[in-house]
């Protein structure tokens, strides 16, 4: 486990609770970890556990009721929103189940995006060199409703690794593919994971690819129930 001086992400007894006719209901009750450069870690546990919204939290899209996050040392939750979505940019990817493609612009131009949001001269060279890289380079000029599912997918990842993030976060990354296509997806995204030095942290409901982390993280009535190291190392 992650020294929290030495942390890419710590999140600091972390509580959500929401409110409504019946009374107030909670989400997530003193969730505590860190990860380290490099690591790669699963958030498991049953529907309606608190998964995703930790998951919204960390990536600051959503604000928890009591404790804080810190990415790379900086505290989400001490800024502006404005200044959360600049460190944001800087420091995160993201992938999701539905792919969230913007289905006006082609593939290049949807890696191009985060690049040029950022202020980067080579965003077309970079968006197209990384979209070669997950084996979309015929696919430049395809706008999403041409491409598959794991094409989708793939392109998805691309425009998360293009900026290098220190962290990326996945939520149900297979979950709209089928077995085969899940599966070279995934293996895409530890190769890029290595190659780039990137932390991951994922949700998922599949044990094979929680498995293949390094740590698995179980969520159960909001609490952390389990954090432990996988019986098998990171797959090659």
């Amino acid at each position: 486990m992650s020294n929290t001086a030495e942390a890419i992400v710590a999140v600091e007894h972390v509580y959500k609770s929401v409110a409504d006719s019946t009374g107030t209901l909670d989400i997530l009750q003193d969730i505590h970890f860190t990860l380290g450069a490099r690591e790669t870690a699963a958030i498991v546990g049953a529907s309606g556990s608190g998964k995703s919204t930790l998951l919204s939290i960390i990536a600051g899209l959503d604000v928890p009721t009591k404790g804080t996050v810190r990415l790379a040392g900086e505290d989400l939750f001490a800024v502006e929103e404005d200044d959360r979505a600049a460190l944001r940019a800087r420091q995160v990817g993201f992938v999701f189940q539905s792919f969230q493609l913007l289905g006006n612009l082609t593939a290049l131009e949807n890696v191009m995006l985060p690049l040029e949001l950022a202020g980067r001269r080579d965003a077309r060279r970079d968006a197209a060199e990384m979209l070669e890289r997950v084996g979309l380079a015929q696919r430049l000029g395809h706008y999403p409703k041409l491409l598959s599912g794991g094409e989708q997918q793939r392109v998805a990842l691309a425009r998360a690794f293009v900026v290098q993030p220190r962290l990326l976060l996945a939520d149900e990354p297979t979950g709209s593919l089928d077995f085969a296509t899940g599966e070279q997806v995934m293996q895409l995204m530890f190769d890029l994971n290595r190659e780039l030095g990137t932390t991951l942290l994922l949700v998922t409901h599949d044990r094979g690819i929680a498995q293949r982390c390094e740590r698995r993280i179980t969520i159960a009535a909001g609490r952390v129930a389990q954090d432990e190291a996988t019986a098998a190392p990171l797959a090659a």
